[in-house]
């Protein structure tokens, strides 16, 4: 057994700027040399493997062992999630049910602004809540796509908006695992983000419609964005403060669906805008009966249905008695964290069955059957699917890797606790944390797995209230999913995008770190000012 070192350069601020390194290399990377995920990912991960050997004195069998065990889980189940969702969006473009899904939407609004808040933000916040980990920037930048939008754009309006709805994605799992590793109560903690993140939510439509039609833009429609962001948020503060962390994704979108249609019957934009390269909006309008659209939407329908029962507990344990876990070889209680007595177990879980990627995959399969596709050819199609993702899944198993080799020797602890030491000045910092932890591992579960006990010892010692300091640590961490590299491929892979990963990186850099700015901001108010906020 080997016992971790989180400090082993005697002081924490030297051993967190060692940590560092891979992360600020993958950020030279992509933002400055504009390498390909696919090669910046494993460069990275190498790099890490080797700081983690020679500065953090983990054996190399051990780091090695981490990191093949991280990238078994980027392939599953992350990367199956992106594989059956990529998928089931190419069925429907193959069947012909997008077109009439796309006409749908045209008919509501040819408005690319409106649009992008229909699908970018309500719709993929309610597959965020159903299904999260990649399915919703996969799915709704690929719709948007198919409407016509530039491929960058799609895919950067959908990682920006997937910021207000991560904290409570996948049925609350982020919220749920906070409580599960701090002790504190989960209602607490989900009153304390709902406290939070309906600020964000009602700032997000605007900022959509900013990056794509400047200020202009959203003095024009800015009715339309203050619907869609207060309803959602609103619906978000009250079901997060009364119902707790499960269902606040996906009341909050199909509120704000809701609204904004019926504001849409009412209100109409003065002008139509489109992108400059788009020729003009036409009048003419292509209808579809109710029940053209109903055969349409149901890939999406059948995709809602399953991923939302798969994801309740009764029905997961079914699921689960298929499941297959084993321990990791080498690294299984082969690291002892620093004050503890007990090594920390690696147990590898192959959940073929229970994963969301498998209730995609058969939300994609019936949909076959729905369109009338040969069985031939949807083999044919997924192959294809399959080989066009080789290297997002070869940078999202790299990013993975680079998560636990991370965790396990120390570096991730170590940057954390550098940032802790910040004192009166935490609650500024705090929220760093999180955003950090989900650059790192592109979770917000993960990031509030790996920093949720530190937050709170860090709060204890600071005098900031600990519901608080793990509440920040996951509205923090929901500004640095855009930018996570596992996003970024996720987006690129489902837009066409592949090879332009650091495009994409500076696309959403500026606005993730203009979004943890404010809230740093709201986190150091309601530690600070408005105590009474705190639950």
């Amino acid at each position: 057994m080997w016992t971790q070192q989180p400090n082993p350069l005697g002081s924490i601020l030297l051993s967190a700027l060692a940590a560092a390194i891979p992360i600020v290399f993958l950020f030279w990377a992509l933002a400055i040399k504009r390498w390909k995920g696919h090669v910046a990912g494993p460069a990275t991960v190498a790099l890490a493997v080797g700081v983690a050997i020679a500065v953090f004195r983990m054996p190399a069998p051990l780091a090695l062992a981490s990191t093949l065990q991280g990238a078994l889980y980027g392939l599953f189940p992350i990367g199956w999630i992106v594989v059956a969702a990529v998928f089931l969006y190419r069925v429907t473009v193959e069947s012909g049910q997008f077109a009439i899904i796309r006409d749908s939407v045209a008919s509501l609004t040819s408005d690319r602004r409106l649009q992008a808040l229909l699908i970018a933000f309500s719709f993929g916040a309610f597959l965020e809540g159903c299904a999260g980990f990649g399915a919703p920037v996969a799915i709704s930048a690929a719709m948007l796509v198919g409407l016509g939008f530039q491929p960058l754009y799609a895919a950067g309006l959908c990682l920006v908006a997937n910021t207000a709805p991560v904290a409570f994605g996948s049925i609350g799992i982020p919220i749920l695992v906070a409580g599960q590793v701090t002790g504190l109560d989960v209602l607490e903690i989900s009153k304390m983000v709902g406290r939070q993140l309906p600020f964000v939510s009602v700032l997000v439509p605007f900022w959509l419609v900013a990056i794509m039609a400047g200020p202009k833009g959203v003095k024009e429609v800015w009715p339309a964005a203050l619907v869609s962001g207060g309803s959602f948020a609103l619906a978000q503060w009250w079901t997060s403060n009364y119902l707790g962390p499960l269902l606040p994704d996906i009341i909050s979108s199909l509120v704000s669906i809701a609204c904004l249609v019926v504001f849409l019957a009412f209100w109409r934009p003065a002008q139509t805008w489109r992108f400059d390269e788009e020729p003009p909006a036409t009048t003419v309008l292509v209808r579809h009966r109710p029940g053209t659209l109903v055969w349409a939407w149901s890939p999406f329908i059948v995709l809602t249905i399953l991923v939302a029962n798969w994801g309740v507990r009764p029905v997961k344990a079914v699921l689960d008695t298929v499941t297959v876990a084993f321990p990791f070889p080498l690294i299984h209680n082969a690291v002892v964290l620093p004050g503890s007595a007990d090594p920390t177990p690696a147990i590898y879980t192959f959940n073929w069955l229970s994963a969301t990627g498998t209730a995609t995959l058969l939300a994609g399969i019936v949909s076959v059957a729905i369109a009338r596709m040969r069985p031939a050819e949807a083999v044919v199609l997924f192959g294809r699917t399959l080989a066009s993702l080789a290297a997002p899944l070869l940078t999202i198993a790299s990013v993975l890797g680079l998560a636990y080799v991370g965790n396990t020797s120390g570096m991730t602890t170590a940057m954390g606790t550098a940032l802790a030491s910040t004192g009166a000045l935490f609650p500024l910092f705090s929220p760093v944390l999180g955003w950090l932890g989900v650059f790192v591992t592109g979770s917000d579960t993960s990031s509030n797995a790996v920093f949720g006990r530190l937050q709170t010892v860090s709060a204890e010692h600071t005098g900031m209230d600990p519901v608080l300091a793990i509440a920040a640590n996951s509205s923090g961490g929901v500004t640095g999913k855009m930018i996570s590299p596992q996003s970024i491929a996720v987006a690129c892979a489902a837009t066409g995008l592949v090879g332009q990963e650091a495009s994409l990186f500076r696309f959403t850099l500026k606005h993730s770190l203009l979004l943890l700015a404010v809230i740093a901001l709201i986190t150091f108010l309601q530690a600070t000012v408005a105590t009474w906020m705190v639950p």
